[in-house]
Formats: C-alpha cells, structure tokens, sequence
C-alpha cells in the first residue's frame, strides 16, 4: 500500500455589490491539506475539504505551513524559554502591504517576525504587541534580532521598532539599521548589524518569505524576559571573548589543559561539550561511557574549532584514561609526569601496568613550553562526591601530589549537576551561595585544596539534540576559568622559564 500527501492551497478574492453605491470585498485564502491512500491502481480515497466559517480581520482562518525546519523551530523556541510557536501571517498567502501586515499581526501579543533570504534566515523577536502606526515601541529592551545559520543562532539585543506607511523600521541610535517593505518584498540591513548577526554583506534584498509567529506560553514578566534574553547576551559575551582569547603575553601559541578522573565522570563529555558549544550543534567526536572500565584508553589531545571548517582556537583538551582506586587498572600514575611535561604524543595507547618510556617510537624527548601541560582540571560526577571510597580519596591525593610538585594550576570540574539552572546568581556572573555550600563543594574542597573559585559546576551535553544557552554559559565560564588559571601560570613562568627548561627531573617540571 502507498501513502501520499497532496497539499494544495488555493487562493481566491471575490468583489460584488451590495448596493449602487457600496462595494464590498471578501478575500479568502484556503488551505487543503489531503491524505489519500492508494489500495489499488484506479482506486484512491481522499478526505474532503470543509471550509472553516470563521474569519479573522477581514481573512478566514486557514491552516499555514511554516518554511522554519523542525530544528530552527525548536531553536528560536527554547531561545525564549520553551514556549510554543503559532504561524499566523505569512506574505506569500496574505496581501503584500503593510497595513494588511499591521492588521494582521496587531494586538497579537509577543511575535516573532521571520524572514527568509536566499542565503539565511534573519528576524527579530518583539516583546508585546506590534506597534501601532507611526508609533515606535516601547519594549526594545527586552526584543532582539536574531539570524539564524544551520542549527546555531546569533543575537543582537536592544530592539526599537515603528512602522510606518511603506515599511516595518527598526533603529539603533534614531538611525534604521532593519527595514522590512513588504509590498516589494525587500528587506534592508545596516552592515554593522550584518557583521554582529554574522551574515554575508548586502545592502538590500528581496526576500523569499516573511512570516509573524505568536509567542504563545511566555512569561509577561519583564524580568523574566531580562533573564532568558539575558542568557543569550551573556552566552554570546562569552563566546566572543573565547574566540578572541590569546594565551598571556604570547608565551604559548595554544593552552593545553588535562581532565583527570575516575571513569565514567564526564572527562570525554566535557570536550563534546565544549565542542558542540563551538560548533554550534551537538557533536561526538570523543567515545563516552559510564561502564566500570574506561573507555578512553589513548591519550587524546582535542583542538577546538570555531564553527565548522573554522580557525582552530588556541585552546587544547587532554583526555586520559580514567583513575581507578585498584592498584595496575587505570591510569598508570608513572604516567602522569610525562604527561605535565609534554612528552606524551597524541594517540598514545595506554598500559595500566606499564608507564610510557623514552624508548616509545614518538616519545617526544625534547617538549617545547606549548607542548606543556598549562592547567589540570580535576574532573569530578557530583553524585558521587559523598560516596567516594577512601581509595579513590587517597588516588586523587598522590596524582595531586605529582602536579602540585610540578607547579601546574589546578580546578576541580563536577559534572552532571541537574539542578544546573540554580548554579549561577541572576547575572551568571557567579555561583549562587546556595550552590557553593552543598556539602559536595565543601568536600572536594576539602580533599584537593583548591579555592571555591576554582570549583566549577557544569552539565554536559549527553543524550540532548539540541543546545541549552544557559548549560552553554556554565561550560564557557568553566573553560574561561581554566584559562584564567592558566595565564596566572604564564605570568609567573619567565621568573622559572631557564631554570623549567633546564630542569631534568620528571617530578618538577611545568
């Protein structure tokens, strides 16, 4: 049996008097969707059309179908706080004019307007009702423009909109940088708004579509729309300063940092993380587990790409075997030193029972100061905290014992913290109090040592198809902080910098 859809959308005006000196005019658009099932060769059956008696300014109610894949849909929905999307003008179904668009998209509440370029899709979200004609805005700072590439989003925030008798306007400093004219079907774009939205110059351009959505399912409050815009503010600050990061006074080209843990606390998702994070859409490049085994058992050194087919960022994650609190399982602690030193070369597979020697085929035997390992970062499931054996306890106290005699930077990593949107304080610039003294913070700090700032709290990216801005801001802020920790050692280093070099013993070096 064959299923097929048919959808056929038919639109019709009619224009009759009903006197000698009245016109009306009813204008109608119809949308048919039909399922029909073939069972046989000269055989089908088809639903019939039933017309919907109800008309909305001056148009019938129909059923429109969005351009939006399922994938930006649920990207623009999440970025307001999972709310759900309701298509309700669409210019090539209803007339090409503003006034029928203001009258369309008046009193409708918060919107989205959508347009679609041949390259990209660009639109801007706007917090209360349209505004009225020759009247601007009045919630601009709590509405944003947004474009949207593949599965990743870009926002500029603070939006002022007004239309007028030609076009739907927005300014920025009493100066139009977003202009919609729909009776052309053109959109104008300021090329410093292109270049922050990330998109490929044009002065002006025809569009494909342009559609309004209702935001139905928002919180009116203005500080909660503070906050979920504020999220994507904060998170696109981060990503910026990221990607314009360089290692203290040029003494490195790249920062490596290592993730140390037992198995299965999230060392390879972390990366993933950070990667998905950069790339814009969830990736999987390291094998992750939860088995009592680890399932990294080569040494891998994971650059950071900036989007795909993007620079690669001066940033490397060292992923090792996992810790085991049994003696010959896991990773080897001899190898530990080789390791801070830089003499341990990617892909290394790793012996539990035998440490790597000079005598390796690609032993590096001579690291320079980037091969160097800049930052430890004790990776860490929050969940298990209070149930770590004393074993396990005492592992972690001779691995810290070799790094702290090598004078490398150390932070502490927990990982899958569920109650993550409680993490940080309402302009996620820190940690809540209420976080930092959960007895699992006060016992790794504790056991390791290290300062409550260095302890950082994230949720990594496991089954998820889509990205979370605010699990995006907790990872971004963790890194951020490992290279903070990172350059304060750079600082220091020209004071070591001959004597490190120098320096022959395994047990002491950078």
């Amino acid at each position: 049996m064959t299923r097929g859809m048919l959808q056929a959308v038919c639109c019709f005006e009619f224009q009759f008097p009903f006197s000698q000196t009245r016109k009306s005019r009813i204008s109608a658009e119809l949308s048919v969707s039909r399922m029909f099932q073939v069972a046989k060769p000269d055989e089908a059956a088809c639903t019939p059309f039933k017309p919907d008696p109800a008309f909305k300014n001056g148009y019938r109610t129909m059923e429109m179908t969005t351009r939006l894949t399922w994938n930006k849909e649920k990207i623009l929905q999440k970025l307001l706080g999972n709310v759900s999307l309701s298509l309700f003008y669409k210019s090539s179904v209803h007339k090409c004019s503003i006034e029928n668009m203001l009258d369309m998209c008046n009193h409708q509440g918060s919107t989205i307007t959508v347009i679609y370029m041949p390259n990209c899709i660009v639109g801007a979200f706007l917090f209360g009702h349209y505004p009225q004609m020759d009247k601007k805005c009045r919630n601009q700072n709590y509405s944003f423009y947004f474009s949207l590439n593949n599965t990743r989003t870009t926002e500029v925030f603070n939006v002022e909109a007004q239309i007028d008798s030609e076009k739907l306007a927005f300014y920025s400093s009493n100066e139009i940088i977003f202009s919609l004219i729909p009776h052309e079907s053109k959109v104008f774009i300021h090329q410093s708004l292109m270049i922050e939205l990330g998109i490929q110059y044009f002065t002006s351009s025809n569009y494909l579509e342009c559609e309004v959505f209702r935001v139905e399912g928002i919180n009116d409050d203005k500080g909660y729309i503070r906050r979920i815009t504020g999220v994507a503010q904060y998170r696109n600050g981060l990503l910026a300063e990221l990607r314009g990061y360089r290692p203290y006074a040029d003494l490195v080209s790249e920062i490596n940092i290592l993730l140390l843990g037992p198995v299965g606390s999230g060392k390879s998702s972390f990366f993933n993380s950070v990667k998905s994070v950069f790339q814009g859409h969830m990736t999987r490049q390291a094998a992750v587990g939860s088995d009592v085994t680890s399932i990294t058992e080569m040494y891998r050194i994971y650059s950071i790409k900036d989007g795909k087919d993007g620079k690669s960022l001066p940033i490397k994650l060292c992923d090792t075997m996992g810790l085991d609190e049994k003696e010959g399982v896991g990773l080897c602690m001899d190898d530990i030193p080789h390791i801070l030193k830089g003499c341990v070369p990617d892909r290394y597979h790793f012996n539990p029972q035998q440490p790597i020697t000079c005598d390796y085929p690609t032993f590096i035997t001579s690291p320079s100061p980037k091969d160097r390992i800049h930052c430890v970062a004790y990776v860490l499931d929050i969940n298990c905290i209070n149930s770590l054996s004393s074993k396990m306890v005492a592992k972690f106290k001779q691995v810290q014992k070799i790094i702290l005699s090598c004078g490398v930077p150390q932070v502490a990593l927990l990982t899958k913290v569920k109650n993550y949107h409680e993490v940080l304080q309402e302009d996620f610039s820190n940690m809540n109090t209420s976080m930092t003294s959960q007895s699992q913070i006060m016992k790794i700090q504790k056991m390791l040592k290290i300062p409550i700032y260095n302890i950082l709290m994230v949720e990594n990216y496991a089954l998820e198809w889509e990205q979370d801005p605010l699990k995006d801001i907790l990872i971004l802020s963790a890194l951020r902080q490992m290279l903070r920790a990172a350059d304060d050692y750079l600082e220091d280093l020209p004071q070591r910098h001959m004597k490190l070099l120098e320096c022959p013993s395994l047990t002491c070096v950078i």
